[in-house]
C-alpha cells in the first residue's frame, strides 16, 4: 500500500479548509512527504506522542493500525474465513456489512484510505 496525494489534491484541500489549523498542519506535512500518506501519518504520530518503537517487521504505523483493525474484525479466521462464515448464515451478514461500512466511514474521516470492497 502506497497511498499518495498529488500536489494538486493537497492544494485543493488547503483551499477547502483555510481556517482549520490542524488540517493545514497535516497538509503541510503531506507536502513535506510528497503526498505520501504513510510517511505523513508516521510523522504526525511521532510529533504527537514522540518516537515510539512500533516497527514490527519494518511496517509503518499506518499499516500496523490497519493490520490490527483487520485482526479485530476478522479474528484468527481472516477476512476470507469470516466472509464464508457470514455467507453460511445470511441473517448475520448485515452485521458484517455494518461493521465494514462504519470502519470505512471512520477511516475516511481520519484520512486513512480503506477500500470497503
Amino acid at each position: 500500500m502506497n497511498a499518495q496525494l498529488t500536489p494538486v489534491e493537497i492544494q485543493e484541500l488547503q483551499q477547502l479548509l483555510p481556517n482549520d489549523t490542524p488540517a493545514q498542519h497535516a497538509l503541510t506535512t503531506l507536502q513535506h512527504h510528497n503526498g505520501n500518506l504513510e510517511a505523513s501519518f508516521d510523522a504526525l504520530w511521532q510529533e504527537k506522542v514522540g518516537t515510539t518503537d512500533y516497527s514490527k517487521g519494518k511496517k509503518s504505523l499506518l499499516q500496523l493500525t490497519l493490520d490490527e483493525i483487520r485482526a479485530e474484525i476478522c479474528g484468527d479466521d481472516g477476512l476470507r474465513g469470516t466472509i464464508k462464515e457470514y455467507t453460511k448464515n445470511p441473517g448475520s451478514s448485515s452485521l458484517l456489512n455494518s461493521i465494514i461500512g462504519s470502519l470505512v466511514a471512520v477511516a475516511a474521516v481520519h484520512g486513512i484510505p480503506i477500500d470497503g470492497a
